[in-house]
């Protein structure tokens, strides 16, 4: 299936042809079959001589009803364009191939109608002409009478070689179904139409609404009138939704493959057509069915950032139109070159996002994307449009590997920075790192540690500073090691500690620098202590007792009872149900 707009000037047929080829009534409303014009978007669908299917998306003609006309077209990816024979060009058709240029809309047909009142070929040639100026290019031309029925088969072979060249979108593609109209169904609720460009829609599946991030269900589907499980694009599909007001979804709303979708109101743009300067400041953008007033800041030759009244859901790549509804004319088409642009707030801000965007042209590139941000979540990457293939850092953290570098020289430049201030600190805390190199995350700061930097205690420290003291703490210690050189085991006091001057966090540093061995509280004797106790206690009788061990170490319970603990816990020693302890591995 594949889906086709109609295009060109009022009263040249549009309907009536599409009547002919399908057997079926495009103009919904009374009004426009009493007025003999349509006004709002129409719908029919024909099987083509291959047996391939087609839908038409039949669109009004009248300048007044222009944004109508691009909300069907927006999201059709092939047009028909119209031309009477009796009338040839005329200015709704070129304001209709202006729209379908500025949209990029690459297949189409020409047929020129009425040719049961003049000879088609002045018509012909002269829109032949105009499409091939545009990226329609060279198309098929069928002259045809609706009224007649000449050349209807004609146009059918034509429409049967347009939609076999057409490309078919992956079914695997996020949805963005940009819906077209709404209405009630008795005993069913509401239903949205639209046309389903690409990916896949299934009875229960869970959407989104618009960049409201609400949830909808699915609860049916239709498409030509016959019910169905799943939908593949390119289709018009009827969507029946569960539990959602009438009025809470319309023309302009998509539904969403949850989480693929940027919603943004600020979008970075290049425009095709009139150069940036010559823009008014408030225009309309149009793009899917949707219609939002913008307004527009210059910042290169050709690029532009679009302040949306109302966010839509975006991607890199997105095609849509200015146009100017005070003159009725189409200024351009766009291509959304960034849906999560920087600030400009300093000055020279806007000359250097124009250079930047000057080397950018939609299309997504993940390691593009990460050289610009530096980090990203993979699900920001996802809801650009892009497709990711890269590895995490950490969690779904992407890193530009250069920006990645740079954090890592900088965390380190950090941390030796807070080490110097802050000699008896056992480390910098991750809180302090992460503000200070304004991380988006906490947890970047930990997975950027690496040689020479490590965590230690929760906070991170140069892994090979481990013996570096400041040097009134190394003296201290060294005056710690000239009390214990007669008796190893008999700890110093805390007002002796005091005195020399170890209080409680210059007792602490030394001790994270292996300088003393911590037994409890404020006793500390030398590292080697462990050893030492070890081999005096070795040559006792086995077992031994508490007293017995403190007479052997020549030192008091304060120091005896958490040393033996201390030997326990590392395996040195075992105590035995009398509290009597025996040596299980003798220092070598």
């Amino acid at each position: 299936m594949q889906v086709i707009a109609t295009a060109g000037h009022v009263d040249h047929g549009k309907s009536s042809l599409v009547r002919a080829l399908t057997g079926m009534e495009p103009d919904r409303w009374a009004e426009e079959r009493r007025r003999g014009m349509t006004i709002d978007l129409g719908f029919a669908w024909t099987s083509l001589p291959s047996g391939a299917g087609v839908a038409f998306v039949d669109v009004p003609g009248h300048e007044r009803f222009v944004p109508n006309m691009l909300a069907g077209v927006g999201p059709v990816p092939a047009a028909l364009m119209v031309v009477a024979a009796d009338e040839g060009w005329m200015p709704q058709s070129a304001e209709h191939l202006a729209a379908l240029h500025a949209l990029g809309v690459r297949y189409g047909l020409l047929a020129v109608t009425r040719t049961d009142l003049a000879d088609p070929g002045p018509a012909t040639a002269q829109a032949l002409d105009r499409i091939g100026a545009t990226c329609l290019g060279p198309v098929d031309a069928v002259a045809v009478s609706a009224l007649t029925g000449a050349g209807l088969p004609e146009l059918r072979t034509a429409l049967d070689r347009l939609v076999g060249r057409m490309p078919v979108p992956a079914a695997d593609a996020p949805v963005r179904f940009w819906v077209d109209r709404s209405f009630t169904v008795h005993g069913s609720g509401t239903v949205v139409t639209g046309t389903l460009g690409g990916g896949e829609l299934r009875t229960g599946d869970e959407l989104e609404l618009g960049v409201t991030g609400r949830r909808v269900r699915v609860r049916g589907l239709q498409s030509h009138g016959v019910a169905r499980d799943r939908l593949a694009g390119v289709a018009r599909v009827a969507v029946n939704l569960r539990g959602v007001p009438r009025d809470r979804v319309g023309r302009g709303d998509a539904l969403l493959t949850p989480g693929r979708f940027q919603p943004t109101d600020v979008v970075d743009v290049r425009l095709h057509g009139d150069p940036v300067a010559r823009l008014p400041a408030t225009v309309v953008l149009h793009l899917g069915s949707a219609a939002v007033q913008v307004r527009v800041r210059p910042l290169g030759v050709d690029t532009a950032r679009l302040r949306l009244a109302r966010p839509l859901p975006l991607r890199l790549g997105d095609r849509g139109l200015l146009r100017d509804p005070g003159q009725r004319r189409v200024l351009g088409g766009v291509t959304v070159l960034d849906v999560v642009p920087p600030p400009l707030r300093r000055r020279g801000a806007a000359a250097s996002r124009a250079a930047d965007l000057a080397g950018m042209d939609g299309r997504p590139d993940e390691r593009a994307e990460l050289r610009r941000r530096g980090l990203v979540r993979r699900s920001g990457l996802e809801r650009m449009g892009l497709i990711v293939t890269g590895r995490p850092v950490v969690g779904d953290w992407h890193a530009d590997p250069d920006h990645w570098r740079d954090l890592t020289g900088r965390l380190a430049d950090e941390v030796r920075r807070y080490l110097a201030d802050r000699p008896l600190e056992p480390g910098v805390p991750p809180a302090a790192l992460w503000h200070r190199l304004d991380l988006p995350d906490r947890a970047l700061v930990e997975a950027l540690v690496g040689p020479p930097l490590v965590v230690r205690e929760g906070r991170i420290t140069i892994g090979t500073a481990t013996g570096a003291l400041p040097p009134a703490v190394s003296r201290a210690v060294d005056r710690v090691g000239a009390d214990l050189a007669g008796a190893p085991f008999r700890a110093p006091e805390a007002t002796r500690l005091a005195e020399i001057g170890l209080n409680h966090r210059e007792l602490a540093a030394a001790v994270r620098a292996g300088a003393l061995l911590r037994l409890g509280g404020a006793v500390v004797l030398l590292p080697d202590a462990v050893d030492e106790a070890v081999r005096v206690l070795a040559r006792l009788p086995q077992p031994f007792t508490l007293s017995g061990a403190r007479q052997a170490l020549d030192t008091t319970r304060r120091v005896a009872v958490p040393l033996l603990e201390l030997l326990d816990a590392r395996g040195a020693t075992r105590r035995l149900p009398d509290d009597t302890r025996v040596v299980l591995r003798p220092p070598p």
